[in-house]
């Protein structure tokens, strides 16, 4: 449905009147609030990479790593895509971000030819599902409780500065109004006169950019062509689709793709330990079982939940979500839009397992006497995370609308 933000003041926000989303969130002094946080979070994250993250002794045998060395060691024991989705999640990724933010707003700040911001601020929608330090430090947590039945272990400067940098990566992205942004770079577009407010958008020929946002009309061509003919954005540029072209079917393969990947991922061991030579292999199931055993049930019911409620969960969801964007169903429109909410907070949170792994694998490298190797279900159940939330990327909610829309014909 189409809708208009009222001018809205510092604090305030303004909400999808049919769904609840939040469109548009305005704050005091935006550009300098970004700035702000954004260093600040880059200034803790050079600390947190710069200094030790954990340190551990075992029988006398010392260790201690950076958090670097999460990914850089696991390229060393020959899985370089898992290094690179656990440094690109837990801190490349951010990092571009971060880098992003301060120098749009600074061109802002500095009248500098929008073509430059322009490209940093497509990039921010993309880069948001994929930043996972937050998930990274629950991982971290988790990591403490079974290193602590090892050794002694002690968290160094760059544990506590990754905490920060986690909480301070959350109020940057919280700072930035994607609405105001676009209103500074392009300016307040030209009202259509053709398009009202309160009608579904498709019934006139338009489509809301899901980039900067703007409302676009489009010629009746777009609907009934096939292949769809490519309209750009009037303000940002981007490609703009009544609805996303072979959505359900992109969404289908996707889900197939990781209800197959997730086999493997169960089945095989997750984590390879090795302790005064003898060598023991577990899963996802038997690790979470050998926590709960030693007496720590709330991390295991963390990576229960994490790593096997989860991604059945989100597979269910988006399975029912485009049988009911084909077929009405007896739920409605609003409580579709909010399942398919969920599939997006969720999904990420998968990775904590992976993460887990990933720090024991760096700190526990002792040959024969001790030693952390990955699994090979550790690629597969990272590859489970990244298809599960393509399918929902892939997946158009507006869809759900359009069929409950037909049950009232």
């Amino acid at each position: 449905m189409v809708s208009a933000i009222p001018v809205l003041r510092p604090g305030e926000h303004a909400r999808c009147p049919r769904c609840g989303h939040v469109l548009a969130r305005r704050h005091l002094h935006p550009v300098q609030r970004s700035i702000a946080l954004a260093s600040s979070a880059l200034i803790t994250l050079l600390i947190a990479i710069a200094f030790p993250f954990i340190s551990m002794d075992t029988n006398g045998l010392d260790a201690q790593i950076a958090l670097t060395q999460t990914a850089v060691t696991l390229v060393d024991v020959h899985q370089p895509l898992v290094a690179l989705i656990v440094s690109g999640t837990a801190f490349l990724l951010p990092a571009l971000y971060l880098i992003g933010v301060i120098l749009m707003q600074a061109n802002i700040l500095r009248s500098v030819p929008r073509t430059y911001s322009d490209v940093i601020a497509r990039l921010f929608s993309r880069l948001h599902p994929w930043m996972m330090a937050d998930v990274f430090m629950v991982a971290a947590l988790v990591s403490l409780v079974k290193l602590t039945e090892i050794g002694e272990v002690q968290l160094g400067a760059s544990f506590w500065a990754y905490c920060v940098f986690a909480l301070l990566l959350l109020m940057t992205t919280r700072s930035v109004d994607i609405d105001w942004l676009w209103y500074r770079l392009a300016g307040e577009p030209s009202p259509d006169t053709s398009i009202h407010c309160g009608i579904n958008a498709a019934a006139q020929h338009a489509t809301g950019c899901t980039t900067c946002g703007l409302i676009n009309t489009l010629p009746a061509a777009a609907s009934t062509s096939s292949p769809p003919p490519h309209y750009a954005c009037s303000r940002c540029g981007s490609r703009l689709h009544l609805r996303k072209p072979n959505s359900l079917e992109f969404t289908w393969a996707l889900l197939i793709t990781s209800a197959v990947l997730y086999i493997p991922a169960n089945a095989y061991p997750m984590m390879i330990t090795t302790s005064l030579g003898q060598t023991h292999a577990s899963t996802i199931i038997g690790g979470m079982l050998e926590l709960w055993q030693h007496g720590s049930e709330p991390i295991a019911v963390v990576i229960f939940v994490a790593s096997v409620l989860v991604p059945i969960i989100k597979m269910l969801i988006l399975v029912l979500l485009t049988c009911m964007a084909q077929h009405p169903g007896p739920l409605s429109a609003q409580q579709k839009t909010r399942l398919y909410r969920l599939t997006e907070l969720i999904g990420r949170w998968s990775m904590v397992d992976v993460f887990v792994v990933a720090i024991m694998v760096a700190l526990i490298q002792s040959g024969n006497l001790m030693s952390v190797l990955p699994g090979p279900a550790a690629l597969a159940f990272c590859a489970v995370v990244i298809t599960t939330m393509l399918a929902a990327m892939a997946f158009d909610p507006r869809l759900l609308w359009d069929t409950q829309g037909n049950t009232h014909d």
